[in-house]
């Protein structure tokens, strides 16, 4: 028996290590968005990804055990409470994450409708009559 805890210990602690390397990459990530480094934020994505899987499995693992009637230790206990915590701070730091990324998209695309704005502003000229009128050249000119 003694055996079959320190497996459940071990795959524990290893739960608790990869959601504390998952939390530890959502704070990296929330810094690449706020600094735009796209290069950098895939880098970081893929080792996310890695760590999920990692995570996936060890929580299969885990449930198995569970399903198998394995009784565990109050240190087990303790491990999947703190596991539970983390997991709660990455939930809460991937939504931070996500109002980041939607307020970064709003601010593109407030950015993108001034420069149509101030192009739709530039090409306006006047008719004979002095009204505005966009989007032409000029005679004579053409693109």
């Amino acid at each position: 028996m003694t055996n079959q805890h320190e497996n459940l210990t071990s795959v524990l602690r290893s739960q608790v290590d990869q959601l504390t390397a998952l939390s530890g990459l959502l704070e990296r990530e929330l810094h690449l968005i706020s600094s735009r480094d796209a290069e950098a934020l895939m880098t970081l994505l893929d080792e996310k990804t890695q760590i999920l899987e990692e995570i996936q499995m060890l929580d299969a693992t885990a449930e198995s055990m569970f399903a198998n009637g394995q009784s565990y230790t109050e240190e087990d206990d303790a491990l999947t409470d703190k596991a539970k915590i983390l997991l709660d701070d990455c939930k809460y730091r991937t939504q931070v994450n996500q109002k980041a990324v939607e307020q970064g998209q709003l601010r593109l695309t407030h950015l993108r409708n001034l420069m149509m704005e101030v192009r739709a502003k530039e090409s306006l000229t006047y008719d004979k009559k002095g009204k505005p009128k966009g989007g032409t050249l000029g005679s004579g000119v053409s693109a």
